[in-house]
């Protein structure tokens, strides 16, 4: 996929199992699992999460063309977790290089994060609850854009419609994992190097379990 490709889009029926379908979400295994792999793969982990970190503080620090343009960066490096997470998942070779794949996947996890927070800040804004639903609902939408090439919206939407159809469950997993992070914070911001990676890794993990992969090339 080129990094300006906006994506494509499927045919809803592929996804009438998971629409139609409970699901069990073993919490204590996938945050199990993402650990295992982040011990597996501790420096390439931590450096990667050095240079997010870097990448966000200079969010921070331009003003608001140059914060965008920053915003769009880290959300291709930040998918650069789930492209590890898959490829080693799914038993290919992982390098350092592979967490910049992101970057083939642009333009729609741009547009994806802009649009997401656009919506989950109005949620916030109204009536607080509204936020928290979406921030949850998304949860999957970065793995749809890079699991089947997907373009925004319908990765936005496909997430939300699974998702809702257990939408408490995900909630205590999305917690478990806002828990993980909040500890992270708590050691003085250096245990975000670790809980950064093993949570993403577990979000990962859940969406295969759930979803499945669908590619073979990330």
């Amino acid at each position: 996929m080129a990094a300006f490709d906006f994506g494509v889009k499927f045919d809803p029926q592929v996804f009438d199992r998971q629409l139609n379908a409970s699901c069990t979400l073993n919490v204590q295994d996938y945050i199990k699992q993402g650990w295992e792999m982040f011990k597996e793969h501790v420096g390439e982990f931590i450096g990667f999460t050095l240079i997010l970190f870097v990448a966000s503080a200079l969010s921070s620090k331009l003003a608001f063309a140059g914060s965008l343009l920053i915003s769009a960066v880290v959300a291709s490096l930040s998918a650069g977790y789930s492209i590890a997470a898959f490829r080693l998942l799914s038993g290919q070779q992982f390098g350092f290089a592979d967490f910049f794949k992101g970057f083939n996947y642009f333009l729609p996890l741009f547009l994806a994060s802009l649009a997401g927070s656009f919506l989950v800040g109005i949620g916030f804004f109204l009536l607080i609850f509204p936020g928290v639903y979406l921030a949850v609902a998304y949860m999957f939408t970065t793995f749809f854009i890079l699991d089947y090439k997907m373009e925004f919206w319908q990765a936005m939407e496909t997430s939300r419609k699974i998702i809702t159809k257990n939408w408490f469950a995900f909630f205590g997993f999305a917690f478990a994992l806002f828990a993980i992070n909040l500890l992270g914070i708590l050691a003085f911001g250096i245990g975000l190097l670790v809980s950064i990676p093993v949570t993403t890794c577990a979000a990962a993990i859940a969406y295969k379990d759930i979803i499945g992969l669908y590619s073979k090339e990330w």
